[in-house]
C-alpha cells in the first residue's frame, strides 16, 4: 500500500503545476496602458485622465489612483511619452462589493476600460512588476524572447505569437513590446537637381530643421541679459507637410524654388524601440499570470509556439521572466535536495553504526514525501521553490518518529526480548505517546502558517502545507509500516564475518581481478612468447637435433653376418660342415667424409633455424609496431572526435540561437562526421593488426603498450 502511494503521489506531483514565488497580495494595483508609438504627451495625459475617471466613478473599492508618465529626470527607469503607470490603491478587502479577489477585480477593471479605443493594458502590483523589472528585464510574468535581425520580421512574429496565445488559459494581459510604427518625416534628396541649381544638401537639411525645430538668427539684448533669436513655422503650419514642402528656396542666380522640386517629402513609420539582450535584437512578448499556474501555463505556450511558429533561419525564442527563475531554483533544488537526503542518511549511519538501521529509518522519507505533495493537491497548490524548501525541513522531521522507536526495539532487544512479534508490540504501546508529540508539536507549530490570510501568507502557505501532511503521512509510516519493515529485516539470518576473514577474502579478489586484467606486453616478450609458440621453429630446432645425432653415426659398421653350411662331399663318406663369419668394411676416407657430410647437414638445419627465428622477429616486430601506430591514432582521433563532437553541437546550438549562419553548422557537422569516419577507419586497423599479431604469435588475446 505505502508503494502504491508512493507511485500515485509521484504521478500527482508529475501533473502539478510549478512556480517561482508565490505572489504576494500587495493589496494595490498597477495598470500599464499600451497606446500607439509615437502618441504624444498631452494625448498620453488624455487617456491616463479618462482610466483614472472610469476606475474613481465604477468601482467603490478605488481609494486613490495615481499616474506615473514618461521617465523621471534621473532615467533610472526609461519609459517613451507613449509608456505610462497608473498606480491604483485600494481600499482594505472588507469594503470590496465588486469582487471577492484581485484577479476577479482586475478583470472587470479591464472590461471597464475597454470603452477607451486603441489601448490595451496590462495588470501588476507595484513592487513586483520593480523587481521583475529588475530581475530579468521585463515586468510581465513569463517573457516570450525572440531574436532575430529585421525588426518586421520580429514584430510579424510577436504578432503571430500573440494570436495564438489569447486563447490559453490563465494567460492573460498579452502585450507586444512595440518596435516599430513610430511616425517620422522623411526626406530623400533630389541630388541631380540640387547640383543642377548649384545647392547643397546642407543648407537644405538647416532649411527644413529651421522650419520645424527653430534656426537661430541673431541675437536679443534685454540689459545684460542676451537672448537668441529663434525663427520657424507657426505652430499650425508644423502640422502638416504642405507648408514645408512649400517652402522656398534661394538658388544662387537670385531666383526662387520651392523646397518639394528638391527633395520627396513624405509621412513614413519606422522603428521605434531597439531592445538587445546579449547584443542580440529581441522582441518581448509579456504574458501575465492569472487563475493557474506559471509553469502549466508555460508548458502549454511552448507546445503552441513549437507546434506552430515557424522561424526564419537565424531566428530563436526564449522564455523569461518568473520563468526562467523558477527553472534556475528548480536546478539549484536538483542539488540541494539530494546532498540533504545524503546528509541525512550519513548521520542516521553514524547514529547506529548500521546500515540497515539507517535504511529502515530511512524509509520514512518517502513516504513523508506523499503526505507533502497530496496536501499541495488537496490544496490547490502548485508547486514553487516555497514548497521544495518545506520539503527539505520535513525530510529532516520525519526521520525523528523513526529513530525514536529504532533505538526503543533495540533496547528491548538488549533487555532479552527475543520474541520479535512481543517487541514489537511492546515497543509500540510505549512510544506511542512519544511518536505522536514529536509529530503534532511540529505539525501545530507550522498550522498557523498554512492558515494564515495574512500579508506574506503566500509564500508560507505551500512550506507549512507540505511540512503537516509530510508529518501526517511519516507518522502513520512509522507506526504501521516501519514495524512491518524491521520484523521483516530481523527475521533474515545474519552474516557473521570476521574482520580479518574479511579483509582476506577482499585480497584475494582484488588479486584476482588484478592478474585478470589485460596487461599491455613490451616488444621483447612478445617475441620471446613468439618464439615458444612457434611450431614452425620447434619443428626446426628437432631436426637439428636429429642432424645432431647423426654426426657420430658416420662411423658405424654393418650388422656381422655369423653363416653355417652343410654339404655332402662324393669323394668322402662324412657329410661336409662349413662354419663362418663375415663383416663388410668401406674404404677408411669414406667414413671421414660421411662425418663431413652429417655435419653440414647440422649447420644446414641451424641456417635454417636462425633464417626462420629472423623471418619470425621481422613478422613480430612489424605487427607490433602496426598495431601500436593504429592504436596511437585511434586514441588521437578519438579525441578529435570528441572535440569536433562538442564543436558540432555548439555550432548547431549557436545556429538555433541565431548567431551564426546555416553554412557554419553544416561545414562543423561535416568535419565532424569526417572524424567520425577516420575514427571508425583507425579501429578497424587496430582489430586487423591485433588479429595479424594473435596470428603470428599464436595466442587468443593480446595487448600492446601505445
Amino acid at each position: 500500500a505505502s508503494v502504491l502511494l508512493l507511485v500515485l503521489s509521484g504521478w500527482i506531483f508529475s501533473k502539478m503545476g510549478g512556480e517561482f514565488v508565490p505572489t504576494l497580495d500587495e493589496g494595490d494595483f498597477v495598470i500599464q496602458p499600451v497606446l500607439k508609438t509615437g502618441t504624444s504627451l498631452s494625448k498620453t495625459i488624455e487617456i491616463t485622465t479618462k482610466i483614472e475617471k472610469v476606475l474613481l466613478n465604477n468601482f467603490p473599492e478605488v481609494d486613490q489612483v495615481v499616474t506615473r508618465i514618461g521617465a523621471a529626470e534621473v532615467p533610472t527607469d526609461p519609459m517613451s511619452m507613449e509608456e505610462s503607470d497608473v498606480i491604483i490603491k485600494l481600499k482594505p478587502k472588507g469594503e470590496w462589493t465588486s469582487a471577492s479577489s484581485k484577479d476577479e477585480l482586475a478583470d472587470k477593471f479591464k472590461e471597464a476600460l475597454q470603452v477607451i479605443p486603441g489601448m490595451e493594458v496590462e495588470f501588476t502590483q507595484p513592487i513586483e512588476m520593480r523587481f521583475n523589472e529588475l530581475i530579468t528585464g521585463v515586468r510581465a510574468d513569463v517573457a516570450i524572447k525572440i531574436f532575430g535581425d529585421d525588426l518586421s520580421i520580429l514584430a510579424s512574429k510577436a504578432d503571430e505569437i500573440k494570436g495564438l496565445i489569447q486563447n490559453v488559459e490563465g494567460a492573460s494581459d498579452i502585450i507586444v513590446e512595440k518596435v516599430e510604427g513610430l511616425p517620422q518625416m522623411s526626406v530623400n534628396f533630389n541630388r541631380a537637381k540640387i547640383a543642377r541649381y548649384g545647392l547643397n544638401i546642407a543648407e537644405l537639411n538647416q532649411l527644413i530643421s529651421a522650419g520645424f525645430a527653430g534656426g537661430i538668427v541673431g541675437s536679443v539684448f534685454e540689459g545684460e541679459k542676451r537672448f537668441d533669436l529663434v525663427i520657424r513655422l507657426e505652430e499650425s503650419k508644423r502640422k502638416n507637410l504642405e507648408s514645408l514642402q512649400n517652402l522656398y528656396v534661394d538658388i544662387p542666380n537670385g531666383g526662387k524654388i520651392p523646397l518639394s522640386e528638391l527633395a520627396e517629402i513624405t509621412y513614413t513609420t519606422g522603428p521605434a524601440k531597439i531592445s538587445r539582450d546579449d547584443t542580440k535584437r529581441r522582441i518581448v512578448v509579456g504574458v501575465n499570470v492569472r487563475n493557474r499556474d506559471l509553469q502549466s501555463v508555460v508548458d502549454e505556450v511552448q507546445s503552441i509556439i513549437q507546434n506552430t511558429v515557424k522561424l526564419p533561419t537565424g531566428y530563436s525564442i526564449t522564455y523569461g521572466g518568473q520563468f526562467e527563475n523558477l527553472q534556475s531554483a528548480k536546478a539549484r533544488l536538483m542539488v540541494a535536495v539530494p546532498v540533504a537526503l545524503v546528509l541525512i542518511f550519513i548521520l542516521l549511519y553514524f547514529a547506529f553504526n548500521s546500515v540497515k538501521d539507517a535504511l529502515l529509518i530511512y524509509s520514512a522519507i518517502p513516504l513523508s514525501a506523499v503526505g507533502g505533495i497530496l496536501f499541495l493537491w488537496i490544496r490547490d497548490l502548485p508547486f514553487s521553490i516555497s514548497a521544495g524548501v518545506g520539503f527539505i525541513a520535513l525530510f529532516g522531521i520525519a526521520v525523528l518518529n523513526g529513530i525514536v522507536l529504532i533505538e526503543h526495539f533495540k533496547e528491548l532487544k538488549s533487555e532479552g526480548v527475543t520474541n520479535i512479534e512481543e517487541r514489537i508490540k511492546r515497543g509500540t504501546q510505549e512510544r506511542l505517546r512519544p511518536v505522536l508529540l514529536t509529530a503534532s508539536a511540529a505539525a501545530l507549530g507550522f498550522l498557523p502558517m498554512a492558515i494564515s490570510t495574512n500579508a506574506g501568507a503566500e509564500v508560507q502557505r505551500p512550506l507549512a502545507t507540505v511540512v503537516i501532511g509530510g508529518l501526517i503521512s511519516a507518522t502513520i509510516l512509522t507506526l504501521v509500516v516501519l514495524p512491518v519493515l524491521y520484523a521483516w529485516l530481523e527475521k533474515k539470518k545474519d552474516m557473521n564475518i570476521n574482520k580479518s576473514g574479511l579483509v582476506t577474502i577482499v585480497f584475494l579478489m582484488l588479486t584476482f581481478t588484478m592478474s585478470a586484467q589485460e596487461k599491455p606486453m613490451t616488444i621483447g616478450e612478445v617475441v620471446d612468447l613468439a618464439v615458444e609458440n612457434n611450431s614452425g621453429l620447434k619443428a626446426s630446432s628437432l631436426q637439428i637435433d636429429e642432424a645432431d645425432a647423426l654426426v657420430g653415426s658416420a662411423f658405424s659398421f654393418d650388422k656381422t653376418a655369423i653363416y653355417y653350411e652343410y654339404e655332402n662331399n662324393p669323394n668322402d663318406i662324412e657329410p661336409l660342415k662349413v662354419f663362418g663369419v663375415s663383416q663388410n668394411f668401406k674404404f677408411p676416407t669414406v667414413y671421414f667424409a660421411d662425418r663431413k657430410v652429417n655435419r653440414a647437414k647440422v649447420r644446414l638445419q641451424e641456417s635454417g633455424y636462425a633464417i626462420e627465428l629472423q623471418t619470425l622477429k621481422k613478422n613480430v616486430y612489424s605487427a607490433y609496431y602496426n598495431l601500436s601506430y593504429a592504436n596511437n591514432k585511434a586514441a588521437s582521433y578519438r579525441f578529435l572526435d570528441s572535440l569536433y563532437q562538442n564543436f558540432a553541437h555548439a555550432a548547431e546550438r549557436r545556429f538555433e540561437l541565431g548567431e551564426t549562419n546555416y553554412l557554419e553548422m553544416i561545414t562543423a557537422q561535416s568535419k565532424q562526421k569526417q572524424l567520425e569516419t577516420l575514427y571508425k577507419q583507425a579501429e578497424q586497423e587496430v582489430v586487423l593488426y591485433k588479429s595479424r599479431l594473435k596470428k603470428i604469435v599464436q595466442v587468443d588475446d593480446i595487448s600492446v603498450k601505445e
